[in-house]
C-alpha cells in the first residue's frame, strides 16, 4: 500500500466538525504540531487513514483565542494539547486529562515563544524593510516617487546589505550566526588585500 501526505487549510471554528468528522469516519489522529510564527501560533493535527496522512493546519492562533479540545473523539490528543499549552502558551479549552499548566516543570513560562533580543531586532529590522520595500513597489505602480509613496518613518534607501538581513532575519539564529561571520572573515580578507595594494 503507497503512502501519501496533504496539507490542508482550517479555520479555528471548523475543528470541531473536523475531529467530529474524522472520528466517524475512521480516521487516527498522529499529532498536533505547534509552530511560533510572527502572527502567532500555528498548528497543525494530522490525521492517518488507509495510507494517508492529512495536516489540517490553522495559522496564526493568539492567546486571546480559545482552543476547542479533540479529547471527545481522540483521547490521545490530551498529551499533545497539554504540551501545546505549557509551551506555547495556547488556550485549550475542555482537555479530557488537564494538567491546568504543570504538564512540564519549566524554568520559564512558555519557552517556545521566546525569542532573544537579537532575533527580536533582526525580526524588526525584516519587517521594516520588507514595509519600505513594499511602499516602493506601490510608489512605482502609481507613478509616485519612492519618497512620496513611502511612510516618513521608512524614508531610508533600500540596499542590498538590507535584503541580506531581512534573509538572516528568517533563518535559523545559529545558521544566521555562521552566515554572518563568514562575511565578517571575507570582509577582512578584502580590506587587508586592499591595504596591500594601496
Amino acid at each position: 500500500m503507497g503512502f501519501a501526505t496533504e496539507f490542508t487549510t482550517l479555520a479555528l471554528q471548523e475543528l470541531p466538525e473536523l475531529s467530529n468528522q474524522r472520528k466517524a469516519d475512521g480516521w487516527r489522529f498522529v499529532q498536533l504540531l505547534a509552530v511560533n510564527t510572527d502572527m502567532g501560533i500555528d498548528l497543525i493535527y494530522s490525521f492517518m487513514k488507509d495510507g494517508l496522512l492529512v495536516n489540517s493546519e490553522i495559522k496564526g492562533v493568539t492567546k486571546d483565542q480559545v482552543v476547542p479540545s479533540i479529547t471527545n473523539n481522540f483521547l490521545a490528543a490530551f498529551v499533545f494539547e497539554n504540551e501545546v499549552h505549557d509551551l506555547f502558551g495556547v488556550n485549550i479549552e475542555g482537555i479530557a486529562i488537564d494538567f491546568g499548566g504543570n504538564f512540564y516543570a519549566l524554568a520559564q513560562k512558555e519557552p517556545m515563544t521566546v525569542i532573544s533580543p537579537e532575533q527580536k531586532a533582526a525580526r524588526e529590522k525584516a519587517r521594516k524593510i520588507a514595509e519600505a520595500k513594499a511602499a516602493k513597489e506601490k510608489a512605482s505602480k502609481e507613478g509616485a516617487t519612492p519618497e512620496q509613496g513611502k511612510p516618513q518613518a521608512v524614508t531610508s534607501a533600500h540596499t542590498a546589505d538590507d535584503d541580506l538581513e531581512a534573509k538572516l532575519a528568517g533563518m535559523d539564529p545559529e545558521k544566521a550566526a555562521k552566515v554572518r561571520a563568514a562575511m565578517a572573515t571575507k570582509a577582512k580578507k578584502e580590506a587587508a588585500r586592499d591595504g596591500e595594494g594601496a
